[in-house]
């Protein structure tokens, strides 16, 4: 277990404040000459820090060993240990993760590039200067954000928008913000209320999609949900790991939800494992990798917005 910080190009700004560094926990795991490893990146959104992930990994060790995830470790922390005990079966047996968890062959995935929270031109300017990727997620959450939709929207005219609020609208400000939202032809809005107070898009009329981020953790906690979002964002780093986003996955489908796979800012080790997901996936926002200054070696490849699938020699 290891603690690693990974610059980002620049900074990293939403509604919550900014970031230069991506902090990660990573969990190695071996069997004979055989290492399986995994990636969490902990969020302080939910309390959670790397040195925490790595103490709290270095006290049940013994059970980590026992092949058991006890309940107490963060949930960054039993991502990276479920996602490292996936890629090590992988290479014992001989097999893609894919195939050990009865999926077909993943294939290439359009993901968002996020445009940080900054000023209307700052923001439009980012957009028009990556026009040429095929959907961008604009973050938003502060005062001024119609004015932020509409500078990209007039930099970027033909481009696909999605927004994420990060929990930064109130209930009486977002019909104005929704409309905005439509207006600039916004496909899909993600948490734009704070989680506790979701209640009031249960009666809310919408002609955006609302997606779910903060209030969606694990599959247990999807039927409150329903009649309040019309989506929810899965992430690894939410629901521990691989195993449980693939529950939550199935159950969101067949609830009626669509779905976004999403991340944390974290590097082609975090994305490996999600990329699975996002087979199953309407939206896809996995560009955790494009916002850093350098990634892992051998890291994920993007083609103009399209994800490809990780090489075995990184993960799975």
């Amino acid at each position: 277990m290891k603690a690693e910080s990974w610059p980002i190009a620049g900074s990293f700004t939403i509604a919550r404040g900014s970031k230069t560094t991506a902090d990660v926990i990573v969990v190695e795991l071996t069997q004979g000459q055989t290492i399986g490893w995994g990636e969490g990146v902990p969020y302080k959104r939910y309390g959670e820090t790397v040195w925490q992930c790595r103490e709290a990994l270095e006290y049940v060790k013994s059970h980590i060993e026992d092949g058991e995830t006890p309940d107490s470790l963060p949930m960054a922390a039993r991502n990276a240990l479920d996602s490292a005990r996936w890629d090590l079966r992988a290479k014992l047996e001989g097999k893609p993760v894919w195939t050990l968890a009865g999926l077909a062959k993943p294939k290439p995935v359009v993901t968002a590039y996020t445009i940080s929270l900054d000023t209307p031109e700052a923001m439009a300017a980012h957009a028009k200067r990556v026009n040429n990727l095929p959907l961008l997620k604009i973050k938003l959450g502060q005062p001024g954000d119609q004015d932020r939709l509409a500078a990209i929207r007039a930099s970027v005219p033909k481009a696909r928008l999605i927004v994420d609020a990060n929990e930064g609208w109130s209930a009486e400000i977002l019909p104005m913000m929704l409309a905005a939202c439509k207006q600039h032809r916004v496909e899909l809005v993600e948490q734009p209320l704070p989680a506790e107070a979701d209640d009031f898009l249960a009666s809310f009329k919408r002609d955006v999609l609302i997606c779910a981020d903060e209030s969606a953790h694990s599959a247990k906690g999807l039927n409150d949900l329903r009649g309040k979002y019309d989506a929810v964002n899965i992430k690894l780093d939410k629901t521990g790991g691989l195993t449980e986003a693939l529950d939550m996955a199935k159950a969101a489908k067949s609830l009626g939800f669509k779905i976004m796979m999403g991340c944390m800012v974290g590097t082609s080790l975090s994305m490996a494992p999600a990329f699975l997901v996002a087979q199953m996936a309407d939206y896809v926002d996995l560009d955790g990798p494009l916002l850093l200054a350098a990634d892992r070696e051998p890291g994920i490849t993007y083609l103009n917005g399209l994800m490809q699938p990780p090489l075995k020699t990184l993960w799975g």
